[in-house]
């Protein structure tokens, strides 16, 4: 009768613990199976959206952050710069922004500041020439390149000019205004690129 005893107690503790550690082999397994389903840094880049808080951006500042390996600018635009947008239109190629296709420019940007709201600019930092990444000159002044410059971008590689609104004036290289990407507005102060806004067509 001991020996049933001795026997039965070993046969539980054998029992548990492989069943313990049976239990940690299957989670071993599971996490890296798991993570497999995750998007890997690659497809990230690729598409994966990008959130940004906008708490930090004082007025007249740019920040520039990575979506698809690209640089995107966001910029908190002042009153005085989204006033000077209309005056340009005569100097611009596309001003209406009519040309854009699709991929260049969501519907819910097509209007003067080419944004959903008209502080905030959102857009892909590149020259539509030939790829280069234009520098952002937004102060209101005379500049050497321009002696009625209201603020905007300048690509010193071969002189095309946008302006506030990412709009390419004329006589430059730059065919076409510069890609606004889809993107939308989490909450007030809180922008995700990569995403358009809900029930946008």
């Amino acid at each position: 009768m001991a020996n049933e005893v001795v026997d039965q107690g070993r046969r539980r503790f054998l029992t548990t613990t492989t069943a313990v550690v049976g239990g940690v082999g299957v989670v071993a397994a599971a996490v890296p199976f798991i993570k497999s389903w995750e998007p890997s840094a690659r497809a990230k880049a690729a598409g994966a959206p990008v959130t940004q808080s906008l708490k930090k951006i004082e007025p007249g500042q740019q920040l520039i952050v990575a979506w698809r390996s690209l640089p995107v600018f966001i910029v908190n635009r002042t009153p005085a710069q989204l006033a000077a947008l209309p005056n340009q239109d005569p100097r611009l190629v596309d001003p209406k922004s009519d040309g854009a296709s699709a991929d260049q420019q969501p519907k819910y940007a097509q209007n003067e500041t080419r944004s959903i709201k008209p502080e905030w600019l959102v857009m892909v930092g590149i020259c539509t020439h030939l790829g280069c990444v234009p520098n952002f000159v937004g102060e209101m002044k005379p500049e050497p390149f321009d002696p009625n410059w209201q603020g905007g971008y300048y690509c010193p590689c071969h002189h095309s000019r946008y302006d506030m609104a990412g709009r390419v004036y004329q006589g430059v290289p730059a065919p076409k205004n510069m890609v606004i990407p889809p993107y939308h507005f989490v909450d007030d102060s809180t922008v995700q690129i990569g995403v358009d806004p809900q029930g946008a067509a």
